[in-house]
């Protein structure tokens, strides 16, 4: 299938690891021009190089997008090396662990600023670009925790329920330029990390070594999420983001 993204510049947030850079790759391979973000300098290099030996268009870009001028670093990046993004996907954020009990005020901040405030610098950056154009592609990566929230890790919850509402407000700013906003909100993701806390999690708890089955026990444990019973791929969100 074309996507109709051969020659779009993309700018992904976050894409120097993880789910994010699985959608900077697959936005490469159908034709996007990708600047592929990271915190700082260097992050996101190992990225760049694998997608650039598959054959497509990549370039790192940098910035701390928990502060203004780390925002404005990272699309001036994606400008001078490239073009203004018509496609921005907003994947960096984060959480920190803790709970109802020992989490403190500071700690919601962080994760507002992480989840939150970084979308809203990137987006307001970019979007002043695709007006111009009349066209633009702003994709966030929300959480199923937005509307079945654990009781774990609440600032993190109420970060993305912001997010949700960011978005849906933005979306109604900006279509009239020609700009659509989506949020992609998937439950667990098999990342490294989520298998291997998993699997420590089923050594202490006597589930075997099996990953089918390790992955049964944890969805039935943290409340299922889809119905299909195991958890998404990477691979499947970034399929949602290009969509």
């Amino acid at each position: 299938m074309d996507l109709g993204l051969t020659g779009k510049v993309a700018l992904v947030s976050g894409a120097h690891r993880g789910t994010g850079s699985i959608i900077a790759s697959m936005l490469a391979a159908e034709g996007a021009q990708v600047a592929v973000h990271g915190p700082a300098q260097g992050d996101s290099d190992a990225v760049v190089h694998q997608i650039q030996n598959a054959g497509h268009a990549a370039l790192a870009v940098w910035g701390d997008l928990t502060t203004d001028e780390g925002a404005h670093q990272a699309m001036a990046g994606t400008i001078e090396n490239a073009a203004a993004p018509s496609i921005l996907s907003n994947n960096w954020g984060g959480v920190a662990p803790g709970r109802w009990t020992d989490t403190k005020a500071e700690t919601w901040h962080a994760d507002y600023e992480r989840n939150v405030l970084s979308m809203v610098r990137l987006s307001a950056l970019a979007s002043e670009h695709m007006k111009a154009e009349h066209f633009g592609r702003i994709v966030n990566l929300g959480t199923l925790g937005t509307v079945q929230p654990a009781a774990r890790t609440p600032h993190y919850y109420a970060a993305k329920s912001a997010l949700a509402a960011a978005s849906a407000s933005l979306a109604r700013e900006l279509g009239p330029h020609g700009i659509t906003v989506n949020l992609v909100s998937p439950g667990l993701i098999k990342t490294d990390e989520v298998e291997a806390h998993f699997r420590a999690r089923a050594q202490r708890k006597g589930w075997g070594s099996d990953w089918p089955e390790i992955e049964k026990r944890a969805m039935e444990e943290m409340g299922g999420g889809n119905p299909s019973g195991r958890m998404s791929t990477r691979e499947e969100v970034a399929a949602g983001v290009l969509f």
